[in-house]
């Protein structure tokens, strides 16, 4: 027995309930990039980076809100059914999930792009400076 299969697969019903509800919580670079090169934008692309990082380089399109300055009175600026995406430097950074905490506790609805900026640098896709 491998390393591998000494510890038994999940039945599969289990594993589609289990990568359907990370799908409820993540998105990742291709999909933002494809939505967003092709005009098809049903959401906001917040970068929760501080803002120099965000002048020097960022994803078209974002916006720049770190997840502190995320108050009740700040998302109002967008209806309440406002679909987040979030996302920071990258996969060694914690600030998505600060933001999409913040953002759940606000009662707004968030993804995580997951890989971030590192993510978005590993497909090749573009950035802009502010």
């Amino acid at each position: 027995m491998s390393l591998v299969s000494e510890t038994p697969a999940a039945d599969p019903s289990r594993v589609a309930e289990h990568y359907a509800r990370r799908l409820g919580f993540e998105t990742d670079c291709s999909d933002v990039h494809q939505s967003m090169t092709s005009d098809n934008v049903d959401f906001v692309l917040l970068d929760v980076r501080g803002p120099a990082m965000f002048q020097e380089k960022h994803i078209p399109g974002a916006i720049n809100l770190p997840h502190g300055k995320m108050t009740a009175r700040k998302m109002a600026e967008w209806p309440d059914d406002t679909l987040f995406v979030v996302y920071c430097a990258g996969p060694h950074c914690n600030g998505t999930d600060k933001a999409a905490w913040r953002l759940g506790t606000l009662g707004k609805r968030v993804k995580v792009m997951i890989g971030g900026m590192t993510g978005w640098a590993d497909e090749g896709y573009p950035f802009e400076k502010s």
